[in-house]
């Protein structure tokens, strides 16, 4: 049955009338972000570059073609996140994993697919070849297949191929922030007093290189500087990660079971670059006037809001004065 379902990265099909999810033939679509969360936001006529800066799309006319049945589920879906966003933290945090996964998973794999489509257009107008390695086909196949678990009977066995997590935020209901990584398939998202991190193909390795932080983190309310830091740490852990996923994916009468292949040699991180690092961090404190000589002090330790650098305990946020 796996092998029935589609696939676009195998043929590079990214086409208006066939559904981005099914592959379908379609005269329907449906928005890359939620409608609701454009509306709340006033995201319609904001502009998001591509990856290159030389191309933007205003947010409301990123559209994906899809069939009825996928336009349903998604709208379903929408309907349970934004009851839960509603609530909050504690909204959000009772959400189901694959939910998080699913709807994150759509925002994603959207700005993936107009990547993919000005990448195609653009050779093609210079009439060049579109292509991708095999690697990266490999990589989208698996997260596009992952995401039809939504339409199709799909389980995740054993441990879950994604790392996400949810924890309470000093955000306002009017205050949004997120980041995405189209290639890495990651995403930070904060509002509403509540941020999570997704990462959506690590098969959980991030979170576990995190989990000492993160179990620091239990019971308090970040401070938004620790947000963007803690997601810069895992952006840069999934930069150095020297991993290539393998899953066991098996087809049987009830549906499809995805499974991480497993292993016995441990991840592979390379050299953590403290310039490569503080750079990025500056990227996401640059609201704040912090640079990256702030962040690299000479004979100091690296500034951080997460953890004292000499003690290791983690900073409570209500002991920073920075703006929220």
């Amino acid at each position: 049955m796996a092998e029935m379902l589609f696939n676009p990265f195998k043929d590079l099909i990214f086409d208006e009338h066939f559904c981005f999810l099914t592959g379908d033939l379609t005269n329907e679509n449906m928005s890359v972000f939620p409608e609701w969360l454009m509306d709340h936001f006033n995201l319609g006529n904001e502009r998001i570059e591509m990856m290159d800066k030389t191309k933007s799309y205003k947010y409301a006319d990123l559209k994906l073609p899809c069939s009825a049945r996928v336009k349903d589920a998604f709208e379903e879906l929408d309907t349970k996140i934004l009851a839960a966003y509603n609530k909050g933290y504690e909204g959000m945090a009772s959400l189901d994993e694959e939910q998080l996964f699913q709807w994150t998973g759509r925002i994603v794999y959207g700005l993936l697919y107009y990547e993919m489509v000005y990448e195609r257009n653009r050779l093609q107008k210079k009439d060049e070849e579109f292509a991708l390695s095999m690697p990266l086909r490999k990589r989208f196949g698996h997260f596009h297949l992952m995401l039809q678990s939504l339409v199709e009977p799909i389980s995740f066995v054993g441990k879950k191929p994604w790392t996400i997590t949810v924890f309470p935020l000093k955000y306002s209901a009017d205050i949004l922030s997120f980041r995405d990584d189209t290639i890495n398939l990651m995403f930070s998202f904060g509002v509403n007093g509540f941020g999570f991190i997704a990462c959506l193909q690590d098969n959980g390795v991030i979170g576990e290189k995190h989990s000492e932080i993160l179990s620091k983190i239990k019971g308090h309310v970040l401070h938004p500087v620790q947000f963007e830091e803690l997601y810069a740490s895992f952006h840069y852990t999934d930069y150095i990660l020297k991993q290539d996923p393998q899953y066991k994916v098996e087809s049987h009468d009830n549906g499809i079971n995805i499974e991480i292949e497993k292993t016995e040699k441990p991840p592979v991180f390379d050299f953590w670059d403290e310039d490569m690092y503080a750079q990025l961090l500056a990227n996401y404190w640059q609201v704040y006037g912090i640079e990256r000589e702030d962040i690299l002090r000479p004979q100091k330790p690296r500034l951080s809001f997460l953890e004292d650098p000499y003690t290791k305990d983690f900073i409570n946020p209500e002991s920073i004065k920075l703006p929220f």
